[in-house]
């Protein structure tokens, strides 16, 4: 089962709706949070729950398509890691959240705005870029996604799901089809 994990260490906003965007593009996938001080997701189910208690069958295999959140709850990902395991295992796609100090390194990929200058300290590698409003050449060895809409940024935060034409939406699919190794 395909597992990603992102992080988003210069803007909060792209930190808290990529996770959703990738797992909307997945199609069917689970968006687990591993930031202990993480957004207030919708939901019920936290990861803290999950590893106090025990994952439910229903926990483990998706119940219709679409995306379902797992919030973190204040649990270390350490702590949680048979869970994790379990619900790779269970899932088609699987979106780990990481908070914004991650330092990466382990294969986790970053989601960065694209914007001019060099004043960003930025390790070379490849990354997710988000355009914005400013024409940048683009670096090599990452995914470049075309600005969004304020729609679909919205229907995100409010926890709805875009459109699922949405152009920004379809650009994610090419995070899974890309090789990060």
């Amino acid at each position: 089962m395909p597992a990603l994990a992102i992080w988003s260490p210069e803007d909060e906003v792209l930190g808290v709706v990529a996770p959703l965007a990738l797992g909307a593009a997945a199609g069917t996938a689970l968006i687990v949070d591993l930031d202990e001080h993480g957004p207030a997701y919708p939901g019920h189910t936290t990861l803290a729950s999950l590893v106090a208690d025990g994952p439910t069958k229903a926990d483990l295999v998706p119940q219709r398509r679409g995306i379902a959140v797992v919030r973190n709850g204040g649990v270390e990902a350490e702590a949680a890691e048979q869970v994790l395991r379990a619900l790779v295992d269970g899932w088609p796609a699987v979106v780990f959240r990481l908070p914004a100090d991650h330092m990466g390194g382990d294969g986790a990929i970053p989601v960065l705005p694209l914007i001019p200058g060099s004043m960003l300290d930025r390790s070379a590698g490849p990354a997710i870029y988000q355009r914005s409003g400013w024409r940048v050449r683009v670096p090599e060895g990452g995914v470049v996604l075309p600005r969004p809409s304020r729609g679909t940024i919205s229907a995100l935060l409010t926890g709805r799901a875009p459109h699922p034409g949405d152009r920004w939406i379809r650009a994610w699919r090419r995070v899974w089809e890309q090789s990060w190794e």
